[in-house]
């Protein structure tokens, strides 16, 4: 059964058998659940991607990082992951940066020689940093369902993202050096390229200036600032004649299909996150992993492994609505912060959508990239260590996360 339909048939089926909690109220958290101001970013954010796609916009970064990174010793493996590190300041969605950007970067790493599998996994892995760095759809979520400052969360994403790109581009590297892939090196190129490409991609660099500047200088809200940065999509689009009426709509089209399926799934959850805050399982999880261990060291190793597992057969958004609810509340009884504790969680639950059975990122490049399902994961094998490596350092490194929030915002 799909999982929107789950998981409201299995709160209908226990209120049905114990008549403990009255059914208006479920239907008036349903109505409450989705009356979120903050939610209205989300549909915001998903609409600049697509605007930007639709533009153009994205063939811009990525010859923006081409000049910057391509003489390096994996090449065009660099430059995907730069690009994606861009684009993410735009549209703050794995998929959009997969299917969008990643279709012309799964292009030009097939004319300049990469093994067509090895760019399909390297745009997956790269498209992770998307919903990591803002704007970001699933750290909005975090922050509604665990009552969370949304510019803390937003803003503590932003070294932990800087710091993937950093480990993704070392494991290319490190692939490159030994010959395990071949990466034809590009020219450097001279300071005038440099520049050239810099002014054609300044308009879409100002993106996530605006977004980030806005937002560190409290001019606008985070959902202020989405509408801000859509409108400047648009305007900037038909300014450079590269948006056209018909790709706007297209673009409309995306964003109300994505956004009705996210909006569906959030329906459905709240149900079910009602009864078990009502039944008070959030300290009765609370007290189970208080009784397994007092050490902390050892209940966030075990939710981060149940989480990964989770990770590999469950939809990212479904476990958030699921688990945020139990988990936090039990997390604050061991001292661990929630906007660090909502970047360990948002960053294991994207790790599994890159690994099989069910990581939609896989399919995603499958189709994009015309590669089967065995090669891509082949392909991803190098990168799964250092992405989980990297998962634990950040669970038992707050400071990576809380740094910048605490120097902006004084936490």
């Amino acid at each position: 059964m799909p999982l929107v339909f789950a998981l409201p048939a299995a709160a209908l089926i226990y209120l049905g058998i114990t008549g403990s909690i009255p059914e208006m109220l479920v239907v008036q958290r349903v109505a409450s659940g989705l009356e979120s101001y903050i939610l209205l970013a989300i549909p915001l954010f998903i609409l600049t991607g697509n605007l930007f796609n639709a533009a153009g916009i994205a063939r811009r970064i990525f010859d923006f990082a081409q000049v910057l990174v391509g003489h390096i010793r994996g090449s065009l493996g660099h430059v995907n992951v730069v690009a994606s590190v861009i684009f993410s300041g735009m549209s703050g969605v794995a998929q959009a940066d997969a299917a969008g950007l990643g279709a012309i970067e799964v292009r030009e790493m097939k004319r300049h020689g990469f093994a067509p599998s090895f760019s399909a996994a390297v745009t997956a892995a790269s498209s992770i940093i998307g919903p990591i760095i803002p704007p970001s759809g699933i750290m909005i979520i975090y922050a509604v369902l665990a009552d969370v400052s949304v510019p803390d969360i937003l803003l503590a994403g932003v070294v932990p993202g800087v710091l993937m790109s950093l480990v993704l581009m070392g494991v290319i590297y490190g692939l490159a050096v030994t010959g395990r892939i071949t990466a034809p090196v590009l020219p450097r190129r001279g300071a005038g390229e440099v520049w050239r490409a810099f002014t054609r991609a300044l308009p879409a660099l100002l993106a996530p200036v605006l977004f980030i500047g806005g937002m560190l200088s409290g001019y606008a809200t985070p959902t202020q600032l989405g509408a801000l940065t859509a409108t400047y999509a648009v305007i900037l689009g038909f300014a450079t004649g590269e948006l056209t009426a018909a790709g706007l709509i297209r673009a409309v089209r995306s964003t109300v299909t994505t956004c009705g399926i996210l909006v569906f799934i959030i329906a459905a959850a709240v149900p079910f996150s009602a009864i078990l805050a009502l039944e008070g399982v959030p300290q009765q999880m609370a007290d189970l992993l208080l009784g397994f261990s007092d050490n902390v060291v050892l209940v966030l190793l075990a939710v981060n492994v149940a989480l990964l597992l989770f990770g590999c057969v469950m939809d990212t958004t479904a476990i958030l609505l699921i688990a945020v609810p139990v988990l936090v509340p039990a997390m604050a009884q061991l001292g661990v912060d929630p906007v660090h504790f909502g970047l360990v969680m948002v960053v294991n639950l994207l790790i599994g959508t890159l690994t099989p059975p069910f990581g939609v990122l896989l399919f995603v490049m499958m189709e994009v990239a015309k590669v089967n399902y065995r090669s891509i994961i082949r392909s991803l094998l190098p990168f799964y260590l250092p992405l989980i490596a990297f998962l634990l350092v950040l669970t038992f490194a707050p400071g990576l996360s809380l740094w910048l929030p605490g120097l902006v915002f004084g936490r």
